[in-house]
């Protein structure tokens, strides 16, 4: 194994460019765009009763009491068997120069800390 292609473990953070040339699909050429991070929004608040939570089963009436609801009769993996993740997902948007217009990436990148410039988000 070559040394320097791991980084240690524990540490994941990623260094990305102020601006970046990259293709805006709103005005159909390459342009200088602006990166940034995207504002983290809570799934509850924006979807309180989505498939599978906790406040549709209520109203429902499959989460009153414990036994006989399968797969909802015992707690939470969480709470009693998974560890929590030590990173979370950042969103990271890209906003055109000229049209003003914001292009999200598709996936999110999962790091304890991404550097834009000298801004750091954690």
């Amino acid at each position: 194994m070559v040394a320097g292609l791991l980084e240690p473990a524990g540490e994941n953070k990623m260094k990305l460019a102020p601006e970046i040339n990259r293709f805006c699909p709103y005005c159909r050429k390459t342009t200088k765009q602006k990166v940034a991070i995207a504002k983290q929004k809570s799934r509850s608040a924006s979807h309180p009763l989505s498939r599978g939570s906790t406040a549709r089963l209520v109203l429902r009436g499959l989460r009153s009491g414990t036994g006989n609801h399968g797969k909802y009769s015992k707690p939470a993996v969480k709470s009693w068997k998974r560890k929590t993740k030590s990173t979370k997902r950042l969103g990271i948007l890209y906003t055109c120069t000229e049209c003003k217009k914001s292009k999200g990436k598709k996936y999110a990148i999962r790091a304890s800390r991404i550097e834009i410039g000298n801004k750091v988000s954690k």
